[in-house]
C-alpha cells in the first residue's frame, strides 16, 4: 500500500512494452526486443535533431530521392540509423523506407526474422532550417510465410493497414515523444533526457470527438475536388454558416506535429486529392505516413479515409503509394466522407457565402 511520502513509481516505455508481451503466454519476446531498436534509433535521431546547425546536418545534399523530394543530410543520417539500429537483432526480414526505391534486405552475416519493419526515416525534415517540429513514423508488419532463407520482396510489404501489428511516431521538439500503438489504445511516451529513457506520460490518448480546428494547405485550393471546397467553406463561414461555430485552421508542413496536435486536444488533418499532379492520388505515402497514422487515431477514437474509404482498408499495389488523407476527429471525417459520396451521387448542395465569394481567396468569383 503506498503511503503519503511514497513517490508513485514511472513506467518506462520498455517496462510498458514487456507488460504488454506478458498478456500472450505465447510470446517469444522477438515484437518485444524489436521495438526497443525502434526506440533506440528514435533516441538517436532525436539527439541529432536537437543538436540543429551544431551537427552540420542542415541544408541540403544535391540529391533527390525516390520520392522526387530533395533529401537534407539528416534525411541520409536518420535512414541509416534506422537501418543499422534494427539489422542485426534477428527480428526482422526485411526493411523499407520512404528514401530508398527497394526494400532493405537484412546482410547475411545477420539472422532474419519475421518480421518487417517501413518507416520513414525523418517526417518533415524541409522544417529543420527553422526549428520546427518534426519527426520519425514507423510500422511493423508480419511476414507472410515465405522459404527459409529467402529475401522478402516488394509484395510482402503490401498488406492493408488494418494488418499492421503496430505503429508509432517519434516527435523532436521542445520534447522528444514517442507516441505507440500495439492495438490497444494510443500511449505518449517522453524522453527524460536526464537519463536517457522514454517515460509513460500520456496514457490512453483519446481525440476528441468534437473539433473548431482544421489542418489543410490553403494554397492548393484552386486544385481541391468540390466536395473538400465545400468542407473549408463551411468551416470558413463561422458562426453565420451552416456550420454554426467559428474555426480555426492550421498547417504546419509536418505530419507529425499534425497528428500529435490532434491527438492532444483534438482536430482534422487534410492532405485531400487534388489535381495538381494528375499523375497522384494523392500526396503522402500510403505505407510509410497514412497506414501507420491511420492506426494510431482509430485507436484513440478517430477516424481516417481518403474521403471515399477507410485508409486501414486500402490494398496497396506499389510500394511507395499515394494516398489522399483526411483523418482526426471522428465527426469530421465522416462528415468530409459524406460530402465525396453526396457529390459524387450528385446531391450536394454546396455551400455559399456571399461574403466569402467576394473578398475570400477561397472562393473564386
Amino acid at each position: 500500500m503506498n503511503t503519503p511520502n511514497m513517490v508513485a513509481r514511472e513506467k518506462t516505455l520498455t517496462e510498458f512494452i514487456i507488460e504488454e508481451q506478458r498478456r500472450f503466454p505465447q510470446a517469444t519476446g522477438d515484437f518485444t526486443a524489436l521495438l526497443n531498436y525502434v526506440r533506440i534509433a528514435c533516441k538517436r535521431i532525436g539527439h541529432l535533431v536537437g543538436r540543429g546547425a551544431l551537427g552540420a546536418t542542415q541544408g541540403t545534399t544535391g540529391i533527390v530521392n525516390v520520392q522526387g523530394e530533395a533529401q537534407t543530410p539528416l534525411d541520409v543520417i536518420a535512414n541509416d540509423i534506422f537501418l543499422r539500429t534494427s539489422e542485426y537483432g534477428g527480428h526482422l526480414a526485411a526493411m523499407a523506407s520512404e528514401e530508398m526505391a527497394a526494400p532493405y534486405p537484412i546482410p547475411p552475416e545477420y539472422p532474419r526474422g519475421k518480421y518487417l519493419l517501413v518507416f520513414d526515416p525523418l517526417d518533415g525534415s524541409g522544417n529543420i532550417d527553422v526549428n520546427v517540429s518534426v519527426g520519425s513514423i514507423f510500422s511493423v508488419l508480419k511476414r507472410p510465410d515465405s522459404p527459409a532463407g529467402e529475401d522478402a520482396d516488394v509484395g510482402e510489404f503490401l498488406q492493408p493497414g488494418a494488418q499492421q501489428l503496430c505503429a508509432g511516431y517519434a516527435i523532436y521538439g521542445p520534447t522528444t515523444m514517442l507516441v505507440l500503438t500495439v492495438g490497444r489504445g494510443v500511449h505518449g511516451f517522453t524522453l527524460d533526457r536526464g537519463f536517457g529513457e522514454f517515460i509513460l506520460t500520456h496514457p490512453e490518448m483519446r481525440v476528441p470527438e468534437e473539433t473548431s480546428e482544421f489542418a489543410i494547405n490553403a494554397s492548393n485550393e484552386r486544385f481541391w475536388e468540390p466536395p473538400v471546397k465545400r468542407y473549408v467553406a463551411e468551416c470558413l463561414a463561422g458562426r453565420g454558416g451552416p456550420r454554426a461555430k467559428d474555426f480555426n485552421m492550421r498547417w504546419i508542413a509536418s505530419m507529425v506535429a499534425e497528428v500529435h496536435r490532434i491527438l492532444v486536444r483534438g482536430g482534422l488533418f487534410m492532405y485531400p486529392r487534388d489535381t495538381k499532379d494528375p499523375s497522384r492520388a494523392g500526396r503522402l505515402r500510403l505505407l510509410y505516413e497514412a497506414n501507420p497514422m491511420a492506426l494510431i487515431i482509430e485507436q484513440a477514437g478517430g477516424a481516417a479515409s481518403t474521403g471515399r474509404e477507410r485508409i486501414l482498408g486500402v490494398v496497396p499495389t506499389d510500394l511507395h503509394q499515394r494516398v489522399p488523407v483526411i483523418l482526426g476527429s471522428k465527426a469530421e471525417v465522416e462528415r468530409i466522407a459524406r460530402y465525396h459520396l453526396e457529390h459524387e451521387q450528385g446531391l450536394d448542395r454546396p455551400f455559399s457565402s456571399p461574403l466569402f465569394n467576394e473578398r475570400s481567396l477561397f472562393t473564386s468569383t
